[in-house]
């Protein structure tokens, strides 16, 4: 079976550091590999406390977007958790270069011969993992930073789509055509002051490409307060289209987007 399970849903650093959200990532069952994107803090708390419990030492693969604390504050652990402690190399963790070798680097050195591999991400190649096809684009972040799409194993169209942290940019939808499409949705408005994020006003343009499903996650304390379930619902009416505000826990189910 191939899901997408919603470790948390918080965005930027107010939610994440009251836990309004919790800040797990996502965790994607698919294709008979189990990834981790964005392992933020608590997210081997949440792992380890979801039901069913998701097992960390069963991951094949973490995918990190970019290096901010709230996407990678547990990558470490999670590291340490799918190769038992270092004692069983395994899985791939696929990372932007300056999250590897930058200044600032977020993977600590004693891990680094813990999984099978790193690979660095590079804008516009494509990675495998078994028979998880998928390719990236980068966005416009401030550090960098890539989106996902995912390609059905048999017809190669892109069927999955997840759009991190960016500024929207002309273009951006056209790059990420998915059926299913993820966007964390961080703002309801402009916010010049705060770091690049995809607002409200910006969906409209994601939807000119054809979706099944738009989720909404990482969400800002502005979206809090304008309740995401009940916006969900006035936006699925207004566009036609099935828009889902994710709540921590939330399971996606892609096997109809699959067959």
């Amino acid at each position: 079976m191939s899901y997408l399970k919603f470790l948390g849903t918080a965005g930027a650093r107010f939610v994440m550091i009251s836990q309004l959200r919790a800040s797990g990532g996502i965790w994607m069952s698919l294709l008979g590999e189990e990834i981790l994107l964005d392992p933020g803090p608590g997210s081997l708390v949440r792992a380890l406390s979801s039901k069913p419990k998701m097992e960390p030492k069963h991951l094949t693969g973490i995918l990190l977007s970019h290096r901010h604390l709230d996407h990678s504050g547990d990558l470490n652990v999670m590291i340490e958790a799918m190769t038992d402690g270092g004692f069983n190399r395994r899985g791939v963790v696929f990372s932007p270069k300056d999250a590897f070798l930058g200044e600032d680097p977020v993977v600590l050195q004693y891990l680094r011969n813990y999984p099978l591999k790193f690979e660095m991400l590079n804008p516009g190649e494509t990675y495998r993992l078994g028979k998880v096809e998928f390719s990236v684009h980068p966005l416009d972040h401030g550090v960098e930073t890539y989106g996902f799409n995912f390609y059905h194993p048999h017809t190669r169209e892109i069927f999955l789509s997840i759009v991190p942290d960016t500024l929207f940019f002309p273009g951006l939808p056209e790059l990420f055509p998915g059926k299913v499409l993820v966007l964390n949705m961080v703002l309801p408005e402009e916010k010049p002051h705060l770091i690049k994020h995809l607002k409200l006003p910006d969906l409209p343009e994601f939807l000119k490409t054809k979706r099944e499903a738009v989720l909404l996650t990482h969400f800002g304390m502005g979206m809090l307060r304008l309740k995401p379930w009940e916006l969900a619902k006035e936006l699925s009416r207004e566009h036609h289209a099935e828009i889902i505000a994710a709540n921590d826990g939330l399971t996606f189910d892609l096997e109809p987007f699959l067959s």
